[in-house]
């Protein structure tokens, strides 16, 4: 069923922060730092795929993610949802749901074998696709799962994550640049902003990640 109901922006931020912090999806770290994908190191990790064990919390989130990008993109705007292998795909399911639309989900790489197909569904010539993805940092990802769309014919002009890292500017520029907006329901600057609320980190970690949100780059060479 579509949702019809949902908070502010604000509100929803924070609920989202609050429920990532409650089933210790977040994890803060500046003594051992955590190293991303890109290489840098940071204090700051975040596991989204802890959600899909959490059915309340899961349905109240893909409820607020569902309404966020109807209300940004329209009622109308789709016509698949695809889930980025491998963290997008429950997710993509579970949108794909409330919008009654169908449910395809892009590989990394094609296979190797068969079919060598990068898409696995059906999705079809002039269809308007919705990318979802658990995550964003600075949006390299997407940009090869969104050209693997395109080169069926579809379009994609959208992506939709529950986390948004929110502190490389680069990122949605990078994205409009390749004709894609991004949605998203909190960033680390709502999850720091309620950790401190809930003191549920001591202060010096706390202070350390908001040393490195300001300056990432330079925190992690440092």
């Amino acid at each position: 069923m579509i949702p019809t109901t949902y908070p502010d922006r604000a509100t929803a931020a924070r609920l989202t922060a609050r429920m990532l912090l409650d089933i210790k999806a977040v994890h803060f770290n500046a003594a051992e730092p955590f190293t991303l994908a890109s290489g840098l190191k940071a204090p700051t990790y975040i596991d989204c795929r802890k959600l899909i064990s959490f059915p309340r919390i899961r349905s109240t989130l893909m409820d607020f993610l569902t309404c966020r990008v109807l209300e940004d993109a329209g009622m109308e705007a789709f016509d698949n949802i695809a889930g980025g292998e491998t963290a997008g795909i429950p997710f993509a399911a579970l949108v794909a749901e409330r919008m009654a639309l169908p449910m395809t989900y892009v590989r990394k790489k094609p296979k190797g074998y068969g079919r060598n197909a990068r898409i696995e569904g059906a999705m079809h010539e002039g269809q308007r696709v919705l990318l979802v993805e658990d995550l964003t940092t600075d949006g390299g990802s997407k940009l090869s799962f969104v050209d693997a769309i395109r080169d069926t014919g579809a379009t994609c002009a959208h992506t939709a994550v529950i986390f948004y890292y929110g502190i490389f500017p680069e990122t949605e520029p990078r994205l409009a640049e390749h004709g894609v907006s991004l949605h998203y329901l909190c960033t680390w600057w709502d999850v720091l902003a309620e950790a401190r609320r809930g003191n549920d980190f001591d202060t010096a970690t706390l202070d350390a990640v908001e040393a490195f949100l300001r300056n990432p780059r330079d925190w992690g060479q440092a």
